[in-house]
């Protein structure tokens, strides 16, 4: 399936926005776009919500049709298990998370307890948790964790642009994670120079004008065939304006979208 998360509604959701929107403004676009499924990742206000207000975005995603699943940062017992609460009374069935955040960087041996003590739970309730890439902790010792560990419901949440911070080569990414991959955030990105031509900005532009090889991702990955979901994610840096910038990021969404769904036609096709 292809999808939405929470980063194609930043700046919409952003609390500099006078028109911030919540999660159930954000399920109600997604499915005026058309999408049947999306990613409340690292958004705050879930973390501490009420089984009522849980419910209640429960409820406005099955009104809507739409999938749900979850993402946060942290691999800490009391995260993981809050993290699962949370998954099933959504009915989620992916959980997204990150190794580190600003409070916690447990070793790979520390996470690799953490991990082995919630996967019982996890694979209990149906659910799978995925470890994104990214640059604080290289594609290399992210497979090795996850190969350590060798659960069925343990995988990876490929985002190729990511690790290009940390140097990493995002062929290079896509190519090592690949057999372990149960999510997919796409979104694409470019190296611009900055003012006065000293130095570059690594930031977000529109899938297919970028670096992000698409086509290699989907030919290596196989989402489609593997029933791993694809969320459409954006690096959107600040314009002129917030209203500017929401306007952007619509069209963003929308763009991305067709751009995703019009390359699964064509090999669903073929």
């Amino acid at each position: 399936m292809i999808g939405l998360g929470s980063y194609a509604f930043f700046w919409q959701h952003s609390p500099e926005n006078p028109a911030s929107i919540d999660v159930h403004d954000a399920l109600r676009r997604t499915r005026a776009l058309g999408s049947d499924l999306f990613q409340i990742c690292d958004y705050m206000p879930l973390d501490s919500m009420t089984d009522r207000e849980l419910a209640a975005v429960r409820a406005t995603a099955l009104d809507l049709g739409i999938t749900l699943e979850v993402g946060t940062k942290g691999v800490t017992p009391e995260k993981l298990a809050r993290y699962l609460e949370i998954a099933i009374a959504l009915d989620a069935r992916l959980v997204r998370s990150m190794l580190y955040t600003p409070g916690s960087r447990p070793s790979l041996g520390e996470a690799e307890g953490y991990l082995r003590d919630a996967l019982v739970a996890y694979e209990s309730a149906g659910v799978t948790l995925a470890l994104e890439t990214y640059e604080q902790v290289s594609s290399t010792d992210l497979v090795s964790l996850v190969e350590s560990v060798g659960h069925d419901n343990l995988g990876i949440c490929l985002d190729p642009a990511n690790a290009v911070a940390a140097l990493e080569k995002p062929r290079d990414v896509i190519d090592r994670t690949a057999p372990y991959v149960k999510n997919i955030h796409v979104k694409d990105f470019a190296f611009t120079r900055r003012g006065g031509w000293v130095g570059f900005t690594l930031e977000g532009v529109p899938l297919g004008t970028g670096l992000l090889d698409y086509d290699y991702l989907v030919e290596t990955v196989r989402p489609a065939e593997r029933g791993i979901n694809q969320i459409i994610e954006h690096w959107l840096p600040l314009t002129n304006t917030i209203e500017e910038t929401v306007l952007v990021e619509e069209d963003w969404t929308l763009r991305n979208l067709t751009y995703l769904t019009s390359a699964h036609s064509i090999r669903s096709n073929n």
